[in-house]
């Protein structure tokens, strides 16, 4: 009888070391997440939009609006996408600590002008910048799809951007970052790019304002890309406040509740004609804060 109770003693003592171990290791994985769920969104806007492209000054400008973090631009053609330069990352990491505002996610604007799809350049600007997200702890870069660079009714340039991205996908995810593909596709077409690439590395940066202007119903799209293919939004009107213009954002809301996505919302554009940025985005911030509770 003795015996057994030992024996049972040294097995309860077992179980209690391997549940106390386990739900250590467990609790340890999932700091992160929790780390997260305190503060479900973060709402951040591009330094373009600030009038600060390529300027460290924009997170100084974000924290007087009261922004959390700053999208930054890799650059621009006449700067040969400076970022890339460690002491100008440096610059930025100094100037997030000094104004308490993070830097959030990156974005090659300058593809608009340069296409991915055309501009060997731009092969090697994709490829740094996953370089660059390492170096700064940012998860997702932007790539524009716009202007010289627009995919609408592009087969070609489709096909290149794909056969480009499949290049370049292993090393992003290597990296545990995102490539977002922002254009004027709907959700059909950047989901044929998406599964053609097969890389988790290649999600979409959803524009809301940009395909409520091509028509699609962005409410649907939302839900039908999911949280698996979409790593970030831009929330954007044109010539007016958030909420005030095109978009029905608490629809928005509700989509991205409804897929579950969390992190970074940026505001872009959503001024008004005879208002100042900073005014309008300190009414910009205020809308998303009422419609994005920081816990909820």
């Amino acid at each position: 009888m003795n015996r057994f109770c030992q024996q049972l003693s040294r097995r309860e003592m077992m179980v209690r070391a391997a549940k106390m171990v386990g739900g250590l290791m467990f609790s340890t994985s999932l700091a992160p997440l929790f780390a997260a769920s305190e503060k479900r969104f973060k709402i951040g806007a591009g330094d373009w939009s600030l009038g600060k492209m390529g300027n460290t000054a924009a997170l100084e400008v974000a924290k007087q609006i009261g922004l959390d973090g700053i999208q930054v631009s890799l650059g621009s053609l006449a700067n040969n996408m400076h970022l890339r330069q460690a002491d100008v990352q440096q610059q930025y990491k100094d100037a997030a600590k000094q104004n308490g505002v993070e830097i959030s996610s990156l974005a090659i604007g300058e593809l608009n002008n340069v296409p991915y799809k055309s501009d060997p350049r731009t092969i090697e600007w994709v490829s740094d910048c996953i370089d660059v997200m390492q170096a700064l702890h940012v998860k997702v870069t932007l790539l524009a799809f716009f202007g010289k660079g627009n995919l609408k009714d592009d087969k070609g340039g489709m096909d290149e951007v794909v056969r480009r991205l499949k290049v370049v996908a292993p090393k992003a995810e290597k990296a545990g970052v995102v490539l977002g593909i922002e254009s004027y596709l709907s959700a059909d077409e950047h989901m044929d790019i998406i599964q053609r690439v097969g890389s988790p590395a290649v999600q979409v940066y959803y524009d809301v304002n940009n395909s409520i202007r091509q028509g699609y119903d962005i409410y649907k799209e939302i839900r039908q890309l999911g949280r698996q293919h979409i790593c970030e939004f831009h929330m954007k009107e044109k010539g007016a406040l958030l909420g005030q213009g095109l978009v029905d954002y608490s629809k928005v809301r509700k989509a991205i509740d409804d897929i579950g996505y969390t992190g970074w919302i940026q505001i872009e554009e959503a001024v008004p004609k005879g208002t100042t940025v900073q005014e309008s985005y300190i009414t910009n911030l205020k809308f998303l804060r009422n419609l994005f509770p920081i816990n909820v």
